[in-house]
């Protein structure tokens, strides 16, 4: 909350997700907040930037707000409607992608994505709707940003199951497995964490307005690196606030 208007947490992750994005970019986007955050960018500072979705359909002008990659009404006035395999091998695997969205059931100290798996102390296992297209984003795209709750549950030393590769346990692993890019930003709800470039270790960035250091720590299951001073996120303005409630997600199905 400001003096002058108020804002959800979602909106406010929406804000700072845009802000990663650059004019220009070719942007791999996933169902849910990812889409606000990639229609926020483009309707703000980054009106050049290229939205692929992994269905195939390139920089769609949506009418109303689409419950799934498969509703027509995400398609709306696309430049191209093409195929899965298209958009994951043509684009993709030649490293044309600039940036991945990605989320998942748990993320690691080390950026290592689960979305596959989840045990429980008496080795009963739950199974969920694996990769999709998560594994392809993470491996050959040349940064991720990764959108995930901020709970101790979800951010673990380790995961489960490694789905979508982060920097596995270190630089140098991923390097070795010929994978492109890497983890560049971890948004959630209480705050921001980039990538140590030597450790490749996740280290906190900035804390969202409202926060305090020790309820950030205080939910996660590792420990980062902190640097000595953290300052506060930059909440959203009001202009974007307007954006996402009128005309991005005026049924606040993804960012309410």
């Amino acid at each position: 909350m400001t003096a002058e208007f108020e804002y959800t947490p979602l909106e406010l992750m929406a804000a700072a997700g845009a802000r990663e994005l650059r004019d220009g970019e070719i942007v791999a986007v996933g169902l849910g907040l990812p889409v606000v955050v990639s229609f926020l960018a483009k309707r703000t500072h980054a009106p050049n930037i290229t939205l692929l979705f992994e269905l195939g359909v390139v920089d769609p002008e949506p009418v109303d707000t689409a419950v799934g990659l498969a509703d027509p009404r995400i398609w709306y006035r696309a430049k191209i409607l093409s195929s899965f395999v298209d958009m994951l091998g043509t684009v993709l695997h030649k490293g044309l992608v600039d940036v991945g969205f990605l989320g998942g059931l748990e993320i690691d100290a080390y950026g290592n994505l689960n979305t596959t798996l989840l045990g429980d102390p008496k080795g009963k296992y739950r199974h969920f709707t694996g990769s999709g297209g998560a594994n392809d984003i993470a491996s050959y795209a040349r940064r991720t940003i990764t959108i995930i709750r901020h709970e101790a549950r979800k951010l673990n030393e380790a995961v489960a199951f490694v789905t979508s590769p982060g920097y596995l346990r270190g630089g140098e692993e991923r390097e070795a497995a010929g994978l492109a890019g890497g983890p560049s930003r971890v948004i959630t709800d209480k705050a921001i964490f980039d990538f140590d470039p030597e450790s490749r270790r996740m280290r906190l960035v900035s804390i969202h307005p409202g926060i305090t250091q020790e309820e950030v720590l205080a939910n996660m299951n590792f420990q980062p690196i902190v640097p000595d001073a953290v300052p506060t996120t930059e909440p959203p303005t009001s202009e974007q606030v307007r954006l996402i409630r009128e005309e991005i997600d005026p049924d606040g199905m993804y960012a309410g």
